[in-house]
């Protein structure tokens, strides 16, 4: 059953953005997984439009948080307002309550505003006043930054981006892909045709089922093995944290459940370890001067690990 509410989000996402199911695949994989994604590429490929539809298609409440230099903590949590009338302070809730939120050109503020956002990406709760609130669930976050303005910015801390479980780029559509988005855009607007498929109770049972997928001992200790690598590697000065390896492990959890598994193989591993840990990684000035990439360092790793095949009677 789980299969076909995926498929549905997926087609339905895929009324909206021509050509990108790998990375809606990924999108839906970060949600079921509880984890928040970084969309970074340039403007006008459809990051905001992907987060769109993926609200509507869940029928989640859609809040989206225009990052500014100027934006305040309190712009995003919100604030809490005395009224004359009742005599009480009442707060006003901000843009940060909400089911899917999308936190866009989040480099382009302060680190003081950051740190309101990532209060609520690691804690699912934000400080106002002193008072703890909670979040709604699921609460999934989808920031984005243009990697090519540098002016202006402020480059995420280490941990920040740590908060992400993907790091992800749409890039541009092929010629026959940007043809069927003029056709389509022609005479309607695609995202107001799409309809709500799956509800919140359902998506929040599925992420239940989502931690029930099997990781065998082998799998859990090549994940680790993985980020062992990077923090050993000649061209990385700061390697993979713990909170990567979890990130991967239930990242891994979540895509198996899609695929129709009830356990994990180093396939999955494989396929989204350089999603999962590329933008945890940071590299030697050196290597940063030869041109290494992080992905290319994660796929050199995984190259040279041995990859398990023993698999558990739970399998």
């Amino acid at each position: 059953m789980h299969s076909q509410w995926i498929e549905e989000v997926l087609t339905n996402i895929e009324k909206v953005i021509v050509g990108k199911r790998e990375i809606a695949e990924l999108s839906i994989t970060a949600l079921l997984a509880g984890g928040h994604v970084l969309l970074e590429d340039v403007p006008g490929v459809g990051k905001t439009m992907l987060v769109r539809a993926l609200a509507t298609t869940i029928g989640a409440q859609f809040k989206r948080i225009q990052f500014t230099p100027d934006l305040l903590p309190s712009d995003v949590s919100g604030v809490s307002v005395y009224n004359p009338q009742t005599m009480q302070f009442e707060f006003r809730p901000g843009p940060l309550i909400g089911n899917i939120v999308l936190a866009d050109e989040i480099n382009r503020t302060s680190p003081k505003t950051q740190s309101a956002l990532l209060e609520g990406m690691e804690e699912s709760s934000i400080t106002v006043d002193g008072t703890t609130i909670q979040l709604p669930k699921p609460f999934f976050v989808m920031a984005t930054q243009n990697p090519i303005e540098y002016e202006g910015t402020y480059p995420l801390p280490e941990a920040q981006l740590d908060r992400f479980i993907f790091k992800l780029k749409m890039g541009y559509p092929t010629k026959q892909q940007e043809i069927d988005i003029l056709k389509r855009a022609e005479r309607q607007v695609p995202i107001e045709q799409i309809q709500s498929v799956l509800t919140i109770d359902e998506l929040l049972e599925l992420q239940q089922q989502v931690q029930e997928v099997v990781v065998d001992d082998t799998i859990v200790s090549y994940i680790v093995d993985c980020a062992e690598a990077t923090r050993q590697h000649e061209s990385v000065s700061l390697g993979v944290s713990p909170r990567g390896s979890l990130a991967l492990m239930k990242a891994c959890q979540a895509y198996a459940f899609i695929q129709e598994r009830s356990f994990v193989l180093p396939d999955d591993v494989q396929y989204l370890a350089p999603y999962a840990f590329s933008h945890r990684l940071i590299l030697r000035p050196q290597a940063k001067y030869e041109g290494a990439k992080p992905e290319e360092i994660v796929r050199q790793i995984l190259h040279r690990l041995e990859v398990p095949i023993r698999r558990s009677s739970t399998i």
